[in-house]
């Protein structure tokens, strides 16, 4: 544990989470009534599963409620009816009350079983109390590359988005 905050002036330890703690991975069906006119999955259907995976993720590294306070997604290709969302998520970086959790998102046809990259997805999150009042999360322990490269990653978009 490390040192953070201060409540009441005194310095409080935060716990630390390993990012495999809170990594999940989720399927969704994608039914024929979730077409917009082009015959396409609507993207507000592919984003609200987007919206319910960081939840979770968010959820389970901060052990308290959160709620979305910002959302980037890239839609790189085309979701059809009656493929599968495969969505994987985790937490790429943690501030203070906050936190980044990265979704992939993969097309599976649940034909054939051929697989395609369709979203990525950055979601901020944030942990607040019974009040709605922001809390303190736990700090991230990034150890593999690909965690390390996540975490600088999103600290990038970080810099990015206080400059808006």
């Amino acid at each position: 544990m490390s040192m953070c905050c201060y409540v009441n002036e005194l310095p409080v330890k935060r716990p630390q989470k390993k990012v495999s703690d809170s990594k999940r991975t989720t399927s969704d069906p994608m039914f024929p009534g979730y077409i917009n006119n082009s015959q396409i999955i609507f993207g507000g259907r592919i984003m609200s599963s987007i919206d319910k995976l960081a939840y979770m993720t968010a959820k389970e590294h901060a052990e308290q409620e959160v709620v979305t306070l910002s959302a980037y997604i890239l839609f790189h290709k085309p979701v059809y009816p009656n493929y599968n969302l495969v969505l994987k998520s985790s937490v790429n970086y943690v501030g203070k009350t906050s936190m980044e959790v990265g979704v992939r998102v993969e097309a599976e046809n649940s034909i054939t079983g051929d697989i395609y990259h369709a979203n990525t997805a950055y979601l901020t999150m944030v942990a607040i109390d019974q009040d709605k009042k922001s809390v303190i999360v736990p700090e991230l322990v990034t150890k593999t590359y690909d965690e390390i490269r996540r975490r600088k990653e999103a600290r990038q978009r970080l810099k990015i988005l206080k400059n808006l």
